[in-house]
């Protein structure tokens, strides 16, 4: 008795899920082979997105796609930077700050080099910073992520 009633408020649960989704007509499923092959249909049923999410899954091609930019998914413009300028900021925390203090040195080179700083624009980048040194480095104890975050905005 206690399946027929869990098995009968199961069914109304979907059945009233999938009549409000229906009206949406919107993909949770994103980028991959399986948006490629069911999702021409467009039509953001339950059953399309079930197939693309499906096959998606079965050959786990999104990381594929989202890593070489294609099956319809945009590869990031700089994979990997970000983890490393936030490693190179968090292990170099007390030479960037002198080196920004100052205006130049090894430490600022290479971090330029790891936001992709254009060589002619180098100096306006050092000397914003230097400009803005105590908006960045405000109680000495802040994390590499605060510092690195207040360096980008100092950076203009």
């Amino acid at each position: 008795m206690k399946i027929k009633l869990v098995a009968g408020s199961f069914l109304v649960v979907l059945v009233a899920t999938g009549s409000s989704l229906a009206g949406q007509a919107q993909n949770n499923c994103g980028c991959g082979l399986g948006t490629m092959l069911w999702g021409s249909k467009a039509d953001g049923s339950i059953l399309s997105q079930t197939m693309q999410a499906t096959t998606n899954g079965l050959f786990g091609n999104q990381t594929f796609g989202i890593t070489s930019g294609t099956l319809g998914c945009e590869q990031p413009e700089s994979i990997g930077a970000d983890d490393r300028t936030f490693a190179y900021v968090r292990d170099n925390m007390d030479g960037l700050a002198r080196d920004i203090a100052v205006g130049e040195g090894e430490y600022l080179e290479t971090l330029s080099e790891l936001l992709a700083v254009p060589e002619g624009a180098m100096a306006a980048f050092a000397g914003n910073l230097q400009k803005n040194f105590s908006q960045i480095f405000v109680t000495g104890e802040e994390s590499a992520a605060v510092i690195l975050e207040r360096i980008v905005v100092a950076a203009g």
